[in-house]
């Protein structure tokens, strides 16, 4: 029935760190008038299935699905790539990457990150006179002026990167799996591809490494505990705040203690998606005691499912993009398959978002920015072009269709990173390229460029099985919309003031705590 009613719907571990900028904040009042406060929360690689109001098989997510019923879902909200950081980046700038610069992941070893002459949402709001904290996973960045600190945000407590990038020795749930780090001075054993065995995950708290390898068995509640007393302090000095949370859920490794009596290849996902929607309902409980009138919370995703991780990957739910499976590979993170980037949204503000409503508005996370420095009275940075919009009137419920097109960039299955060669418009989506990232099976789908597009109505074919008869009349009407927006966002492009992320490599930039450690930890074992 769920489905159903979608194809109608789509028809320093102490906390004394914080405490230097809350001084003057203090010192100096509280601002005239009442600005919002507002609280983002990022999940990573969630399928958009995975949340229960989404008609999810299996319900693991009671507090965000109790958010929904007290606020607004959206079942049409799109991140801005289908992978980390190109994600991120655009969600703090309201810019594609073929602005912003970021058109693919930062590594371990990376120089540059979000080019500085970027303007983040939190340098936004702090020069609009909001503290602004940042908790979770940052991957825009962590060399010199990169760091979160020196990006607008007052506090910072982290992982600076994806935290399946540096060895623990509480090593989670992983496919394959990877080993702890190694405790003693010999050589590192049992390597994988695609684990990292030779220097401990970092965890931050601002410019200071406080635990290197970071315990992912206490991770959660280290976040939760961060971000309420952020919460709590801010509220206490009368400032209006900016609070953005990275989790660490769903990516792998999966960090859990407790597993139910379920079926193996789904208990240690559920398990999982449980514990991230716990931590949730604590950030949200804590803004209900604190500030709940006069805070606006955001939840959202910043890509799809990563598929090649079998049963420890999220649910696509319907959006299966069948035209794709059948020719190999996976339509999920990656890819700009509507698994790939269509993701959870939720809006809560009491008194102000509607109650229970289901918005089928066309959204992306583009919008995140400069719905947020509208609300918070501030002004939009000058002498650059932004992708999202203001989307206040379909948050309260004035307004219903939000964007007539979206660009769906390259994610690493197909084509050049960060191009635009897929386009969402209305109900319409063209594939000027396909591709499929790994699978489960270790399928990719082969790359496969289209002078003429593929064109799916999204409306009539949710799962993008059967694109349109390229000789039809609702084809031949559709083509010439598509080749004028793609055309006019590829001028606008051009005719903008863009970046370039330095993407250059130097191992001396790796972060370690205590180089005369092995896998630099801060201590001995």
């Amino acid at each position: 029935m769920g489905w159903l009613f979608l194809k109608v719907l789509l028809a320093g571990v102490s906390f004394s760190g914080f405490l230097y900028p809350l001084v003057d904040f203090c010192i100096s009042g509280k601002t005239r008038g009442r600005k919002p406060n507002f609280v983002i929360i990022l999940a990573d690689d969630m399928g958009w299935g995975d949340l229960g109001a989404n008609w999810a098989e299996t319900k693991d997510t009671a507090n965000l699905d109790k958010m929904a019923s007290e606020g607004m879902r959206f079942v049409d909200f799109h991140a801005a790539a289908s992978t980390c950081s190109p994600s991120r980046a655009s969600l703090l700038t309201g810019r594609l990457g073929l602005r912003n610069g970021v058109t693919h992941n930062f590594a371990v070893t990376s120089v540059g990150g979000l080019p500085l002459n970027e303007t983040t949402l939190a340098e936004v709001l702090q020069q609009a006179g909001y503290i602004t904290g940042m908790i979770g996973k940052w991957h825009l960045g962590h060399h010199g002026s990169y760091h979160p600190n020196f990006r607008g945000f007052d506090y910072y407590f982290g992982i600076p990167y994806s935290h399946d990038m540096g060895c623990t020795d509480t090593p989670g749930y992983n496919h394959p799996p990877c080993p702890a780090c190694p405790q003693g001075d010999g050589p590192s054993s049992n390597l994988q591809r695609d684990c990292y065995t030779d220097v401990a995950l970092p965890l931050y708290e601002n410019l200071h490494i406080v635990e290197q390898p970071v315990n992912l068995s206490s991770l959660a509640r280290k976040y939760a505990e961060k971000a309420t007393q952020f919460i709590q302090q801010a509220s206490t000095s009368g400032r209006p705040f900016l609070l953005y949370v990275a989790l660490a859920h769903m990516h792998v490794p999966l960090p859990v203690t407790q597993l139910p009596a379920a079926p193996w290849d789904r208990r240690l996902y559920g398990a999982g998606l449980r514990e991230m929607d716990g931590l949730v309902g604590q950030i949200k409980d804590k803004v209900d005691h604190t500030a709940k009138d006069n805070t606006f919370l955001w939840f959202t995703g910043d890509n799809g499912p990563w598929a090649e991780k079998c049963e420890l990957a999220g649910s696509v739910g319907a959006f299966t993009g069948v035209w794709q499976a059948r020719r190999g590979g996976s339509p999920a993170k990656q890819t700009t398959w509507e698994g790939g980037h269509r993701v959870p949204a939720l809006a809560y503000w009491p008194g102000r978002v509607p109650v229970n409503v289901t918005s089928t508005a066309l959204l992306s996370v583009l919008d995140i920015f400069p719905t947020v420095v509208a609300l918070a009275q501030a002004s939009l940075p000058q002498g650059r072009r932004f992708d999202g919009v203001d989307v206040s009137e379909v948050l309260f419920g004035q307004s219903q269709p939000g964007h007539r097109v979206l660009f769906h960039p390259n994610s690493g299955a197909a084509g050049e990173f960060g191009a635009l060669q897929t386009v969402r418009l209305e109900r319409y989506k063209a594939f000027y390229v396909t591709g499929g990232a790994r699978a489960c099976d270790g399928s990719i789908g082969p790359e496969l460029q289209h002078k003429l597009p593929l064109i799916f109505n999204l409306e009539d074919d949710i799962a993008e099985a059967v694109p349109l008869e390229r000789g039809g009349a609702e084809y031949q009407a559709v083509l010439p919309k598509v080749r004028k927006v793609l055309a006019d966002v590829l001028q606008d492009i051009a005719n903008d003031n863009i970046s370039s992320a330095d993407y250059t490599q130097d191992p001396s930039v790796t972060p370690c705590c205590n180089p005369y450690q092995v896998a630099c930890r801060c201590q001995a074992p």
